[in-house]
């Protein structure tokens, strides 16, 4: 059948390479335009993955799990968040040693793969004693890391917090929320020179090394004048990675959907910030069936979204897709179809610079409708150790590492997007609420629908005449298509039938997978 539809006809200009500051640069090798977290992954393992598929298919980079030194925790035995309760800034955790760390990062930057790690700095343990992962012992209560070293005049206290405890309790009062105790976790004197140069070499050890930038844990809990002078003693990048001259890419966890008193736009002086906003409202659209993908040719600054070159976007991170860190019920892989259409958007779509969750899945109990199980940690060995992460001979990961960024759906989006960079969206359509193709000037088009929605019509591609690959449904490999073939006349027009009741109810092409071209295009 051919649909009657709603046409919302318009261009939106993308200025490629465009960045609002020293530190918003991803610094991604040429062609290459998203990441990839890979949670709680081993080094070792990300290293092999560096060269056998990220680069290979066109990945610019890795968020990697903080790698210092942290708080062994063992009730609940080795959860995730141990990750994120700092005892030292010595390299060494479940995912590897120094040397280990080292290897990956010289490794995936020669496969044109970068290295963002996650850092916490807001704080140090919770207030218990114990012994971290380098076999440092520690004392949050009196804020006491010899590993480090810190003592009781590092950490903010009475003078500065004025709750009863010591805690945040009211989050809307900005000195509570960034001089008091985040969870009871120790909480970090930024404004002492000590703790900053501390910080700051933490951080230059890592870019020596040749990590590319940093993601910020607890941002919106620091002083943005505390980060501006931490970040003004940070060493340029590696030169003969990134050439000369380059600051390192910051990425910071602001949670602020709107409703809250601290606001992202604080933050832009000093890097990027996670757009928290972005991937709660795609969950409206295509996991709860809002009807307002007809709308989302503007997505991004026409929502009231800060400039995309101020933002890092996502679908969920490993936090709110377990209810945490500012929740809304994200999209994640627990729902496979809404989370392979929204991320098909999001790679096709020009807003933010986007960021993959690959995750692992962990025994969902659910008790008043809290998952009570939500603080397992990585799937481990029986000495607790992580295991490692096997191939499937598909490509895909075995055991409970779900790995979202081999879906076939998701890698050759992200091809999709290295191809069409720097191009404009025009030639918005939609075909009543849940359904809509657009194009990316002459380099690729899609049309994606939601449940109980479809297309099925002669639409304007906006691409030269010839026969593309679906990379959807299938693979460009050898100069031909493993899945559908889409053929566009001398006018630009493509023939699109896609039915919502599918499993993957989408068409992408692009300049890249055309048949007959002489390879397959994966940058």
């Amino acid at each position: 059948m051919r649909f009657i539809f709603a046409s919302l006809f318009f261009t939106i200009f993308v200025p490629h390479a465009v960045v609002a500051g020293p530190y918003s640069d991803p610094h991604c090798a040429s062609g290459r335009d998203s990441i990839v977290h890979l949670f709680e992954w081993k080094w070792s393992d990300i290293k092999a993955e560096c060269q056998r598929f990220l680069g290979p298919y066109g990945y610019c980079g890795v968020q990697v799990s903080p790698p210092n030194e942290n708080a062994v925790i063992t009730s609940p035995n080795r959860p995730w968040w141990e990750r994120y309760q700092p005892v030292s800034y010595k390299l060494i955790s479940r995912s590897g040693n120094e040397q280990e760390f080292r290897d990956m990062v010289n490794t995936c930057n020669k496969a044109g793969v970068r290295i963002y790690v996650d850092t916490v700095i807001n704080h140090m343990t919770g207030g218990y004693t114990g012994t971290g992962t380098g076999g440092d012992q520690f004392d949050g209560v009196s804020c006491t890391f010899p590993g480090v070293p810190f003592s009781s005049k590092d950490c903010n206290g009475h003078d500065n917090c004025h709750t009863t405890d010591g805690s945040i309790h009211n989050m809307n009062d900005r000195e509570e929320v960034r001089n008091c105790k985040l969870f009871g976790l120790a909480d970090l004197r930024l404004s002492e020179d000590y703790v900053r140069e501390t910080i700051a070499g933490y951080f230059n050890h890592l870019i020596d090394m040749g990590v590319a930038g940093f993601r910020v844990d607890a941002a919106k809990h620091m002083w943005p004048g505390d980060l501006e002078n931490i970040f003004s003693r940070l060493h340029n990048l590696r030169s003969d990675a990134f050439g000369s001259g380059k600051k390192p890419f910051m990425f910071q966890e602001v949670i602020d959907q709107g409703g809250e008193t601290i606001k992202m736009s604080e933050y832009f002086n000093t890097g990027r910030v996670t757009n928290f906003v972005y991937g709660i409202k795609l969950a409206d659209v295509f996991l709860r069936n809002s009807n307002q993908a007809k709308l989302l040719g503007n997505f991004g600054e026409g929502w009231g979204m800060p400039s995309r070159n101020d933002v890092v976007v996502f679908l969920s991170n490993h936090d709110n897709q377990r209810g945490h860190g500012g929740g809304g019920a994200p999209i994640t892989f627990w729902d496979p179809k809404p989370m392979k259409i929204a991320t098909a958007f999001m790679l096709a779509h020009p807003y933010g610079f986007p960021r993959i969750m690959s995750s692992y899945r962990w025994n969902r109990t659910f008790d008043g409708g809290d998952d009570t199980n939500n603080w397992q940690g990585p799937p481990h060995n029986a000495d607790m150790s992580t295991q490692s992460v096997v191939i499937n001979s598909d490509m895909t990961c075995a055991g409970d590492w779900v790995c979202e960024h081999r879906w076939r759906e998701v890698y050759n989006m992200v091809a999709f997007r290295n191809v069409v960079a720097g191009t404009p969206l025009n030639n918005f359509h939609s075909y009543g609420n849940q359904a809509i193709s657009f194009s990316r000037g002459d380099k690729g088009f899609i049309a994606l629908v939601g449940d109980g929605s479809s297309i099925n019509s002669n639409i304007y591609t906006g691409l030269p005449s010839g026969s593309y690959c679906d990379v959807i449904s299938g693979n460009y490999d050898n100069g031909s298509c493993t899945g559908k073939t889409i053929h566009v006349d001398g006018s630009g027009n493509a023939h699109i039938n896609v039915n919502g009741h599918t499993d993957d109810p989408m068409v992408a092409i692009h300049v890249g997978a055309k048949v007959g071209s002489p390879k397959k295009v994966t940058t």
